[in-house]
């Protein structure tokens, strides 16, 4: 699946980068492959032998330019992160919600540099959690 993550430069040849599906996965490396590869192994090894529910990609990019971590000093790119080892898949999901919370919902998404999807996927671990 490709799933966006937005990448700066660290200092004058590394780079270092960041996930708004996945707010706990960063990486970096010396070059753009490493990167790459290292933010793929990251999400990868979070995610190996869990069953924790894994959030769809965000796909919409002026979503992702509203996000906080956007500071005009990066890009974003997405890559392919293998799903093949993971244990649950993630589904995408229709649902209405009256604007007012969702308003809510984008703002505590944006002010946890997160996107919706995740945000909603995290409060739902939350409340079944609780059962």
């Amino acid at each position: 699946m490709q799933y966006p993550l937005y990448v700066h430069r660290d200092g004058d040849t590394g780079f270092r980068a960041n996930f708004p599906d996945f707010p706990s996965a960063d990486a970096s490396g010396d070059s753009f492959d490493e990167l790459t590869h290292n933010a793929q192994e990251a999400v990868e090894v979070m995610y190996d032998r869990s069953e924790q529910l894994i959030p769809a990609p965000t796909c919409n990019t002026s979503e992702l330019r509203a996000l906080e971590m956007d500071d005009g000093d990066g890009i974003w790119v997405f890559v392919d992160i293998n799903l093949t080892r993971v244990t649950s898949k993630a589904v995408g999901l229709q649902l209405s919600l009256l604007e007012s919370l969702l308003q809510q919902v984008d703002a505590a998404a944006k002010e946890r540099h997160m996107t919706r999807s995740a945000f909603i996927t995290l409060a739902v671990v939350h409340e079944l959690e609780k059962q």
